[in-house]
């Protein structure tokens, strides 16, 4: 059984490789587009505890990746893969976001939550770094379950965004730089806890700069604070495109709608 699900799991080499937009990933981006628009529209006018029950199951379907890929992985790598440890933000917010929507406590920050997790997987799902290093085919299990994986956590981002976000006050953006500033610190215990002489894992960049802006010797220094203040930055850009949308939304509605 184990050599069945080696070879049907295994990185598959020769041939085509996976290329930043190239067919098969403008294929997934477009997939999930799509299922974004799409889910949107159908939840446009359904009541709020069937948006709720739809944004579980989204969000449920995404941790059920994450964790079924540990159990996949010793099939597919003959190892597990400590990189995908709940320490990038991606899969942090997955973990967080999840719980977010049955914790009483952690659901006060649900919104933060989505949100990070909106933008980080967007961002991996348009410029997927990691599996262009990897040099392997497109249709490869390491491939296809990443871009899935963060695909879906992008749609459950935009569907909290839409739906779950419109009471979002400026007075409470204390929430996001809190959420923000306790991501880096989580990544920086991930990093000091497992990295090694022999094994640097830099979760959230917050160890190496990624894009050697920065020297070696500095960058530790320098991107936590970078990090932080990016993300927060990007979530207030996003609530306040979201703000007016929604102005402009309300404003085309018909009188007594």
């Amino acid at each position: 059984m184990y050599n069945v699900l080696h070879k049907a799991l295994e990185d598959k080499t020769g041939g085509i490789v996976f290329r930043c937009f190239d067919l098969y990933h403008c294929f997934f981006i477009l997939l999930f587009v799509a299922m974004a628009v799409l889910l949107c529209l159908y939840l446009k006018n359904k009541s709020r505890e069937k948006q709720k029950k739809v944004i579980n199951t989204v969000v449920g379907v995404a941790f059920g990746l994450y964790v079924a890929d540990f159990f996949l992985m010793p099939f597919a790598y003959e190892s597990i893969n400590i990189d995908k440890l709940p320490f990038h933000i991606c899969t942090t917010m997955c973990v967080m976001c999840f719980w977010s929507r049955y914790s009483k406590f952690l659901g006060k920050f649900r919104l933060q939550f989505a949100t990070l997790g909106f933008l980080s997987n967007l961002t991996y799902l348009i410029y997927p770094a990691g599996m262009m290093w990897m040099n392997i085919h497109p249709l490869s299990y390491r491939v296809i379950q990443t871009l899935i994986f963060h695909g879906v956590m992008m749609v459950y981002g935009l569907l909290v965004l839409v739906y779950e976000s419109q009471e979002f006050s400026w007075k409470k953006i204390y929430k996001d730089i809190s959420v923000v500033a306790l991501m880096t610190l989580w990544a920086l215990f991930g990093n000091t806890l497992y990295n090694s002489s022999g094994k640097m894992y830099n979760w959230f960049f917050v160890v190496q700069d990624p894009f050697n802006m920065f020297p070696a010797n500095i960058a530790p220094y320098i991107m936590p604070f970078i990090n932080t203040a990016i993300f927060f930055v990007a979530e207030l850009l996003v609530y306040w495109l979201l703000s007016k949308a929604f102005a402009l939304w309300k404003r085309k509605e018909p009188a007594g709608a």
